[in-house]
């Protein structure tokens, strides 16, 4: 039975990595390597950036490609690995590679580790910052101008926070569709999102928020690899959103539609979304150029997206919208965001 080349040098390639976190940036998870320990492997890894005493669930896999494809979680493992692994340095997995593979051969061999942490996952997207024109000539008079903005790397949220989500952080469901846990949360006003953003912080660790009015608009067009779509992946409404004419009058579970160009889903339909931003009906006359956050004073807040109960016309990328802070309703949810 052959394991892997005696030539530890060979394997030691794994220098070269790909690493998938569910939603923590990926600077936490660093600096893997691996050495071989009589018929064991040892896998090391630095868990770092997150608050002190947060705890993980990490798990690991194993690739014969250089990254190309993953197998199913490892099994036979042990050590800093699995529920409530605290952040730090040097945390060791011990692998007894003969129990999982009845070989393990070639110069190709790459770990993944995934840490997840403790209490609900909010898988995001990284958006790479750039520059974009902002509104639209054809829209509603609060869209005009068109004008330049320049956006900087963020993450936002690869789906609407989902009802299952809501309740693990708030203990409770205001959804009028309740049932579905992989459907938005939704009859959530912008001062209930504060309240669960902060409880969600103090319990992971992380900063999320909600994303600004352009950091919404930027990903919802694809970012840097926009091919300025109507809607949010598609010049085609129903591929990309639950509305009107499709959606029987209710959400819809998240990412059964197309996603954009970034890989991000229902940003077009399904529930509208709150942004940060206050809002105003001119604000694009005066709006900065770089990273705006909107205008100081207002009664309103802005959402974006359109939703189930709406036209085509609402799930315009360009399309603004506005409530006050303290108005729910069943077609209203959000996306989260973060630095």
């Amino acid at each position: 039975m052959h394991y892997f080349r005696t030539a530890l040098k060979q394997f030691f390639l794994v220098s070269f990595f790909f690493i998938t976190l569910t939603h923590l940036h990926a600077r936490q998870v660093t600096n893997i390597r691996a050495e071989q320990e009589g018929k064991k492997n040892i896998i090391y890894y630095d868990l770092t950036g997150a608050k002190q005493g947060r705890k993980f669930n990490i798990s690991i896999y194993c690739s014969t490609d250089r990254g190309r494809y993953f197998d199913g979680a490892l099994k036979s493992v042990s050590g800093d690995i699995g529920k409530n692994v605290t952040a730090g340095y040097n945390k060791k997995i011990i692998w007894d590679v003969l129990k999982d593979r009845e070989k393990l051969t070639g110069d190709d061999i790459r770990f993944e580790v995934r840490a997840e942490i403790m209490g609900g996952t909010i898988e995001m997207v990284f958006v790479e910052g750039g520059i974009f024109q902002m509104g639209s000539n054809s829209g509603g008079s609060d869209e005009k101008p068109v004008h330049t903005v320049r956006i900087k790397s963020f993450y936002i949220g690869k789906y609407e926070v989902t009802q299952k989500q809501w309740r693990e952080v708030m203990e409770k469901n205001p959804s009028r569709f309740s049932g579905c846990d992989n459907c938005p949360v939704e009859n959530v006003s912008w001062n209930d999102v504060q309240e669960f953003i902060s409880k969600l912080n103090a319990k992971t660790g992380m900063n999320y928020r909600l994303p600004t009015e352009a950091e919404w608009e930027y990903a919802a067009r694809g970012g840097n690899k926009s091919r300025w779509y109507k809607y949010s992946g598609s010049n085609k409404v129903g591929d990309v959103a639950w509305y009107y004419e499709n959606s029987e009058k209710k959400t819809h579970a998240i990412g059964f539609r197309q996603s954009n160009e970034l890989g991000i889903y229902d940003m077009s339909g399904n529930v509208w979304e709150w942004c940060s931003d206050k809002y105003s009906h001119i604000y694009y006359k005066v709006t900065p150029v770089d990273n705006p956050k909107g205008p100081y004073t207002s009664d309103y807040k802005v959402l974006r997206g359109g939703s189930w109960f709406n036209n085509e016309d609402s799930c315009r990328t360009a399309n603004r919208n506005r409530l006050t802070t303290d108005f729910s309703y069943f077609n209203i949810g959000f996306r989260l965001a973060s630095d």
